[in-house]
């Protein structure tokens, strides 16, 4: 039985209804342009790039590069007074876009620029599902 979950929850919104469902089922879906074929992240209703609103979702690999970090030492939310400090990171994706999430599974101390990570999910509430990343093994 999952426990009362206290920190802020994402949005789910006609734009995002699929990355979440994706989370859910333990993958990392983005948007990628059926014109251009890039892809990109946040979701929005038209490609970033060439602004052709003929896209996809599609499955990435769900590895990156460790772009940039910071730790936090102050709490900003009540629901994070107990992991003090904690990380959060941002992931350059193997297919490009960048994301925001935390590391797991390594101390604060430990992370490094250039770090290879690989996404994971944890289940918090019934419906959601959150992407973490870990060092990549």
């Amino acid at each position: 039985m999952m426990t009362e979950y206290t920190k802020p929850l994402p949005i789910i919104s006609p734009i995002n209804q699929i990355c979440w469902n994706s989370a859910k089922k333990h993958e990392l879906r983005l948007q990628r342009c059926n014109l251009c074929e890039r892809f990109w992240y946040p979701n929005s209703h038209q490609c970033p790039y060439c602004w052709s609103r003929d896209y996809s979702w599609k499955k990435v690999s769900g590895r990156g590069t460790l772009n940039s970090w910071v730790i936090f030492h102050q709490r900003y939310y009540q629901g994070f007074k107990d992991d003090i400090p904690y990380n959060v990171i941002q992931v350059e994706l193997e297919e490009g876009p960048r994301i925001i999430s935390s590391l797991v599974g390594v101390q604060n101390e430990e992370i490094t620029m250039g770090m290879p990570v690989e996404v994971i999910f944890e289940d918090i509430t019934k419906e959601i599902t959150l992407p973490k990343f870990q060092p990549l093994k």
